[in-house]
């Protein structure tokens, strides 16, 4: 304690004798606060003690220390930088994605002229070049509240964890990108990754609280799983195909090339008839081996691979592990590893298998033979992580044998992967750190804050029901949100962070109070935080052995450096009021020795920074290269949209002049479809309501946004629908491409096929 250091006969007559001309630094104020909330003080010799303590603040903030200009801080500069643009890059790159994306689906229906003016006019609209010079928002008020706003939805999840839940499925994915990538978009600094994962801590436990049934636990297309979707985002020519169908189809191609003639077997048989086949059968046996061999080959690179694992991945494992056994304590470990199992592998591994060049694992498009063995590899593991009693394809049944050979160890491994430690003392450390800084901000693009903005005021009675509620405070302030601006005029901004409800230690003298620490203990760590800042501008001070603190002092105060002169008297004149009250004597030999103690451990931490700027240089340039690959599609896009346009005679440019007089909201139906019907159309395959039941079941079919879709399941004479679930249409294309037959609604399963026959019908030809 810090307490241990003094002498007792002189610290009761000096405890609160004034100490003249001295204001407590930044962090004086965080510590005042850490200790009033329970934080033990700690030792004096921080670097030998816990690093979740009240003195341990003083030397993490010294650790990243602005106003030296050493090599060390020249190094961190650098890897601050490094962050940044990684941060930055990755935030753009993601963008790209969706918009290749949404374009590689929407120019193949433009071809064929089969798009509404609406969806043209949107895919034109992602062509647009984005402004990537900074805006400002003009008024200096509001922008001062969106800075109070977005300090306050940053430093307390529980306000973004709430309206995740409320929101609905078409808006969850642009406040995702908002979260993910903007409020929390630095994944190299601890407590914007440490108050993201805690904001998931909130939505899992509100999810599993209201869980009514194991089955449905993180399986359907909710918001839920959308967001742990979103966070992970931050061979050789063999053909392997073992879908029997397929393969009777590819027999009988081959047949007819090496023939030039017709093959004589029937055609357009069912799969089980094309399974029964002799020839079929003997083709896919040496498949199936070697397909559980190099999926075993990739089971063992992810199992040795634990360590590399990323925390936050990991932790998300155990909670859920976690919750599931509070939730429901009889659950088996057999059950528990199958929802593990189903996160990582589903949301981590099985998108990087799928698409290696989306997630930066490959630089060249992979074939189609090497592509459907990925996604065999990665329906394998799928079946092995979630263990299902059935399998969605019957063909999949023939590698059983490989689930239960690896099963133990596949459990075994989810185990492992939920053994981290937690967080929450290095979050509550980081925090207190952040109060003391003043140069929090944001790079926010205006949209991004006129969105949360609005949907914050749409849920506010839910989010903020007490006026005195400080969201609802500066929600009533700001007023109305503007309205979206277009694309290009979406420009980023910097927006400085600060909390307006802050109280400073002289204005609430009850702190002291509650505080254990005194004003001495403060005065004592801001005299060692600033001589240690002398000893880093003053190297060559560093080798007198032991240091001896008044006379650096005084070279400090007698330098021609302006700097150094007032941080020179001013720390003397800190040494003489720390005699006048007894916590040090004259030689102050004590806070000397954590002096040299500190500048050992600056200087060993250059080292590590060096090397984690050497680890992250790599990380950017894999990251820009990978910009680099989007950007040329994105430019392929345009020239192979301008050529259609020219050939189909669509005016999209053209169309801008008559931009208000087409202009309309676009939500398009419900469309209402009963149970009958989509059986009867072929959409409904399988169906797990009874037969009394199913007259009385409808669905209806929405469009709230160009290429997004609604299914919603009800039952007559409720106002609510049983099931809501958000399709979109590149989703089912990239399903229909990787030969995902069906789409599992929990109630009912649907064939993939007809359901884009059913949007493209209803909505895509208008």
């Amino acid at each position: 304690m810090l307490e241990s250091r003094r002498d007792p006969n002189q610290l009761n007559a000096n405890r609160y004798k004034s100490l003249r001309n001295y204001t407590p630094s930044s962090i004086a104020k965080a510590a005042y606060k850490a200790a009033a909330y329970g934080v033990p003080l700690g030792t004096n010799n921080a670097r030998n003690d816990k690093r979740y303590s009240v003195v341990s603040l003083w030397s993490m903030v010294a650790e990243n220390d602005i106003e030296i200009d050493d090599e060390l801080t020249k190094a961190q500069r650098k890897l601050r930088d490094l962050k940044a643009r990684i941060s930055a890059q990755s935030k753009r790159n993601f963008t790209l994605e969706k918009d290749v994306r949404y374009l590689d689906t929407r120019i193949k229906l433009l071809i064929k002229n089969r798009m509404a003016l609406d969806v043209q006019q949107e895919v034109a609209s992602r062509l647009d070049e984005v402004d990537n010079t900074l805006g400002t928002i003009p008024d200096d008020r509001k922008r001062q509240l969106y800075g109070n706003l977005f300090f306050l939805l940053q430093s307390e999840p529980k306000h973004i964890a709430m309206l995740t839940r409320l929101v609905s499925l078409s808006e969850i994915d642009t406040l995702l990108q908002t979260v993910m990538f903007t409020l929390y978009g630095n994944q190299y600094e601890s407590r914007e990754e440490y108050l993201l994962l805690t904001m998931f801590q909130n939505v899992l436990s509100a999810q599993f609280d209201s869980a009514t049934d194991f089955g449905s636990l993180l399986r359907a297309n909710t918001p839920v799983s959308r967001m742990m979707t979103t966070y992970t985002r931050r061979g050789p020519d063999l053909d392997l195909e073992i879908n029997p169908l397929k393969v009777y189809e590819q027999m009988i191609k081959d047949i007819e090339e090496e023939t030039g003639k017709p093959c004589d077997l029937p055609k357009g048989i069912t799969q089980e008839v094309a399974q029964e086949n002799a020839d079929v059968q003997a083709i896919i046996a040496p498949r199936l081996n070697m397909l559980m061999e190099i999926t075993g080959s990739f089971l063992s690179t992810i199992i040795s691979s634990i360590n590399q694992v990323p925390y936050g991945i990991r932790w998300i494992c155990k909670q859920i592990r976690s919750l599931t056994k509070r939730k429901y304590p009889d659950a088996t470990d057999f059950n528990i590893c199958s929802l593990i199992g189903g996160f990582f592998f589903l949301r981590f591994i099985n998108p990087a298998i799928v698409t290696p060049q989306a997630c930066m694992l490959s630089e060249s498009k992979i074939s189609p033979n090497p592509r459907r063995t990925l996604t065999l590899v990665a329906k394998l593991l799928q079946n092995l992580a979630n263990k299902p009693t059935y399998s969605k394809e019957s063909y999949m049944l023939s590698l059983n044998p490989f689930v239960e050979q690896n099963k133990t160890r596949i459990n075994k491994f989810l185990n492992d992967l939920c053994e981290v430690g937690d967080f929450y003392e290095s979050l509550e450390m980081d925090q207190y750190i952040a109060l003391s800084k003043k140069d929090l901000e944001l790079n926010i693009t205006l949209n991004e804050i006129y969105n949360t903005h609005s949907l914050l005021l749409q849920h506010a009675e839910v989010l903020c029901p007490n006026e005195e509620d400080h969201l609802s405070i500066i929600l009533k302030e700001l007023g109305t949100p503007p309205p979206q601006v277009p694309r290009k005029e979406n420009k980023s901004i910097i927006l400085p962070l600060f909390n307006r409800w802050e109280t400073l230690i002289a204005d609430n003298p009850s702190m002291l109070a509650d505080s254990q620490l005194t004003q001495g203990d403060v005065l004592y760590m801001d005299t060692k935080a600033l001589m240690v800042q002398i000893v880093r501008a003053m190297p060559a001070m560093a080798k007198e052995k032991p240091l001896n603190l008044l006379r650096i002092a005084e070279a400090a105060a007698t330098s021609h450096d302006p700097t150094l002169v007032r941080k020179g008297i001013k720390v003397r004149d800190m040494l003489y009021q720390l005699e006048e009250i007894g916590v040090s004597d004259s030689k102050h030999e004590f806070m000397a020795n954590e002096v040299a103690q500190e500048i050992i451990y600056l200087g060993s931490l250059k080292e590590k920074v060096m090397k984690e700027i050497k680890s992250l240089e790599v990380v950017f340039k894999t990251i820009c290269d990978h910009n680099n690959f989007l950007r040329s599609q994105l430019e392929s896009y345009k020239a192979y949209l301008q050529n259609v346009r020219t050939q189909s005679g669509t005016q999209m440019v053209k169309g801008k002049e008559k931009k208000n007089k087409n202009k309309s909201n676009h939500i398009f139906g419900p469309i209402k479809y009963t149970h009958a019907q989509l059986e009867k159309e072929g959409v409904i395959v399988e169906s797990n309501i009874p037969e009394n039941r199913k007259s009385n079941i409808y669905f209806n079919i929405s469009s709230p946004i160009p290429g997004s879709f609604i299914i919603e399941l009800y039952y007559k004479g409720r106002a609510k629908p049983i099931l809501e679930m958000d399709l979109k249409l590149d989703d089912l294309l990239e399903k229909q491409q990787m030969g995902i037959q069906l789409l599992d609604l929990e109630y009912v399963r649907l064939n993939v096929n007809r359901v884009i026959f059913i949007l493209n019908k209803q909505f895509l030809k208008r």
